[in-house]
């Protein structure tokens, strides 16, 4: 059964940064499209940021550009997610996520393995 594993979230200061890993288990990562989402209270699961295994085309969302880089280690079946200049809108649940079947989409809707999410906070 596909396993996702988040750690890392936390409580940090606007303008702080933090570093998102995502392990999976009984799959390898190397033929899945792979995405980071995030979840406010209230509000839509949204994309992020996501991976193409494909052809190694990478999204941002528009309000992460400059700020939030994903990477993968293929070699240790692991995503990361490095999130620098935190501001109190990126709180929010994040979760990680993969499927073989997606083609560049960053949607949740077109994932169906996920992690069980990890909080971060960003306050002062």
């Amino acid at each position: 059964q596909v396993q996702l594993v988040e750690s890392g979230g936390g409580l940090v200061q606007p303008g702080g940064s933090l570093r998102l890993s995502c392990v999976a288990s009984e799959f390898t990562l190397d033929y899945y499209d792979i995405g980071w989402f995030r979840q406010a209270p209230g509000k839509a699961r949204e994309g992020v940021s996501c991976i193409s295994s494909r052809d190694g085309s990478i999204y941002y969302a528009d309000s992460v550009k400059g700020r939030f880089t994903i990477s993968r280690d293929n070699t240790k079946n692991t995503m990361y997610l490095q999130m620098n200049s935190l501001k109190p809108e990126d709180t929010a649940v994040y979760y990680c996520a993969a499927d073989p079947r997606v083609f560049r989409s960053c949607s949740a809707g077109a994932y169906d393995s996920w992690g069980q999410g990890t909080q971060v906070t960003v306050s002062a």
